[in-house]
C-alpha cells in the first residue's frame, strides 16, 4: 500500500493470515498504518503505509507483564519470528506480550509497493525513519491494550540488534533496556578493520583443521590458474555452471558466489540444522570441512563445499552465476529479491561494510572493496554518496560509556562478533560471549544441542531483563502516583 491511507497512525490493524507451511501458530500477523516520513511534515502529503507485525499474548499478564518487542531487520519478519524461539520462552517465564515488528522496505512493509525501490522513493529507506517507526508503533499499541504502565524491552539479532542499541540511545524514555545480539555497532560505523571479517571466516574453518583451510585456499589458486589462461570452459565443467564464463567479471562473480558459501556456513555454524537464510546441516563448517579433505580433486571439493548452501536439496543441475549470489554494496552478501534491495541501498548510505579478502590473512581470492570502491559502485546504482562515520555521529560509535541496560551478546564462532562489543563496558552494559556459538545462538529457542554457554549466557539475560523490567515498573508506578 503506497501511502495514501490517511488514517490516524496505528488504528487501521489488517488482519492476515499466516504464511502456509509455517510451524510456529502462535503468532497474528497485523498491520499498523505509519507515518511514511516523520521528519518532513510537508513530505508525501504527509501520507501512510501498512506496516507489518506480529503479536502473541499468548503469555502475558494484561496491563502488567513487560512488553517484549523485536526491532525487525533487513528480511521478512516471519523468519526472524520463527527463529527467535527464546523470546517466547523468556515471555513465558516473565508474562510477556511479545511484537516482531516488521522493518520498512522489507518482507510486506513496502512503502511504495512495487515502486519502492525507485528514485527518490528509496529515499525514505533510513534508520532513522526505521526506528521512529518502531517508537510510533509502540507509543500507540500500548495505548490500544490498555498497556501504558508496561515497562518495554526491544530484542534484536544483527543488524537488527544494532536497532536495539539504537533504540535504547535514542528513546529511553520508551525502552527500558536492549539485547543486541550479534550487532556489529563498531564495525558498520566504520570503526573497523577491513580483513576482520573474511580473517574470522577463514579462522573457523582453521578451527576445524589447518588442512581445512590450506585446502581452500589450494582450491582457489587453482580456480585462478584456469582464469589466468581463461580456459573458461575447463571452470565451467569444474563447477557444473550453467554457462560458461567469458569474462573476467564473471570470474570476480564466481569468486564471490564461492567466498560467500563460506560466509554462510560460518555464520550459521549451529549445531543442529536449520532452515533460517537457507537450509544448512547441523555443524556446516564441519561439514564443509569433511568435503574439502575427502579427496585430491580439490576443484570438485570446492564445488560441492559451495553446494553445502546453493543446492541442499540436491535438485539443481547446474549453478547459474548471476542468479545464486548478487554482488552489491555489502561484500557479505545482501540476498536476493526486494529485500537485496533493501539492504544493498542502506549499505550504499548508512551501514559500512567495506570488508575485503587479501589471501594474506583469509584464506580467498584477494578482492577489495574499499571506501573509493563503494562510493563508485552506489554512485553508479542508488545516485547517492555514502557518508562514512555517520553512524557514529548519530548512533554513539564506541563512545557508549554513559549508556545503561543494554547487553551485548556475541559467539565465538560469528565472523560478526569482533565488530561488535566483546567487553562489558559497565554493570549495565554488559557483554555476554558465547564459547562455540554462531551468529546470534541466544535467540535461537532451546535445543537439546545446545552448548552449555548459551544456557548460561540466556539464563544471565533472562535475570537482566528481569531487573530491568522491574526497575522500570517502579519508574512507571512513581510517574503514575505523581500525576
Amino acid at each position: 500500500m503506497s501511502g495514501k491511507n490517511w488514517g490516524f497512525n496505528g488504528l487501521n490493524v489488517i488482519f492476515a493470515t499466516k504464511p502456509a507451511g509455517s510451524s510456529d501458530p502462535q503468532f497474528t500477523e497485523k498491520f499498523f498504518t505509519q507515518t511514511l516520513d516523520h521528519f518532513n511534515f510537508n513530505s508525501m502529503g504527509n501520507g501512510t503505509f501498512s506496516q507489518r507485525y506480529l503479536i502473541t499474548d499468548q503469555y502475558w499478564k494484561k496491563g502488567y507483564g513487560p512488553i517484549f518487542f523485536y526491532t525487525g531487520n533487513e528480511g521478512d519478519i516471519w523468519e526472524f519470528a520463527l527463529n527467535s524461539g527464546f523470546i517466547t520462552e523468556l515471555a513465558a517465564q516473565q508474562q510477556a506480550l511479545v511484537i516482531f515488528a516488521e522493518h520498512r522496505y522489507y518482507g510486506k512493509s513496502l512503502p511504495f509497493g512495487k515502486e519502492s525501490f525507485n528514485i527518490p522513493q528509496v529515499g525514505l529507506l533510513t534508520v532513522e525513519q526505521a526506528l521512529a517507526d518502531y517508537a510510533v508503533m509502540i507509543r500507540e499499541l500500548k495505548e490500544q491494550l490498555a498497556a501504558s504502565h508496561c515497562p518495554v524491552i526491544v530484542f534484536g539479532g544483527s543488524y537488527g540488534g544494532m536497532l536495539s542499541v539504537y533504540m535504547r540511545l535514542k528513546y529511553p524514555n520508551m525502552v527500558a533496556g536492549a539485547l543486541a545480539a550479534s550487532a556489529p555497532i563498531l564495525s558498520t560505523a566504520g570503526l573497523g578493520d577491513a580483513a576482520q571479517f573474511f580473517r574470522d571466516v577463514t579462522a573457523d574453518f582453521e578451527n576445524i583443521s589447518p588442512e581445512c583451510r590450506d585446502a581452500v585456499r589450494g582450491a582457489f589458486h587453482l580456480l585462478k590458474q584456469l582464469a589466468d589462461r581463461q580456459d573458461y570452459s575447463s571452470i565451467q565443467s569444474e563447477f557444473a555452471l550453467c554457462k560458461p564464463p567469458a569474462s573476467p567479471q564473471d570470474i570476480q562473480q564466481l569468486y564471490g558466489l564461492l567466498r560467500n558459501a563460506f560466509t554462510m556456513m560460518a555464520m550459521l555454524d549451529y549445531p543442529y540444522s536449520t532452515s533460517f537464510m537457507g537450509n544448512m546441516p547441523a555443524n556446516p563448517v564441519k561439514v564443509a570441512c569433511g568435503t574439502m579433505l575427502r579427496g585430491l580433486d580439490l576443484l570438485a571439493n570446492l564445488r560441492d563445499t559451495a553446494g553445502i548452501v546453493y543446492n541442499s536439496t540436491g535438485l539443481l543441475t547446474c549453478f547459474d552465476l548471476y542468479s545464486l549470489y548478487v554482488q552489491c554494496a555489502d561484500p557479505t552478501g545482501c540476498g536476493l529479491g526486494f529485500n537485496s534491495l533493501a539492504w544493498d541501498y542502506q549499505a550504499c548510505t548508512e551501514v559500512e561494510l567495506c570488508f575485503e579478502s587479501n589471501n594474506v590473512t583469509d584464506m580467498f581470492p584477494p578482492m577489495a572493496f574499499t571506501e573509493k570502491d563503494r562510493e563508485a559502485y552506489c554512485s553508479k546504482r542508488w545516485a547517492v554518496v555514502p557518508r562514512p562515520g555517520w553512524l557514529q555521529i548519530q548512533f554513539w560509535g564506541d563512545a557508549l560509556s554513559t549508556a545503561n541496560n543494554i547487553i551485548f551478546s556475541n559467539g565465538d564462532l560469528d565472523p560478526w562478533a569482533n565488530g561488535g562489543v566483546r567487553k562489558s563496558l559497565s554493570s549495565s552494559l554488559v557483554a555476554l560471549n558465547i564459547s562455540g556459538g554462531a551468529h546470534h545462538l541466544d535467540l535461537r529457542g532451546s535445543n537439546d544441542s545446545d552448548p552449555a554457554s548459551v544456557v548460561r549466557v540466556r539464563k544471565a539475560e533472562a535475570e537482566l531483563i528481569a531487573q530491568w523490567v522491574k526497575m522500570e515498573r517502579s519508574r512507571l508506578t512513581a510517574a503514575y502516583i505523581q500525576l
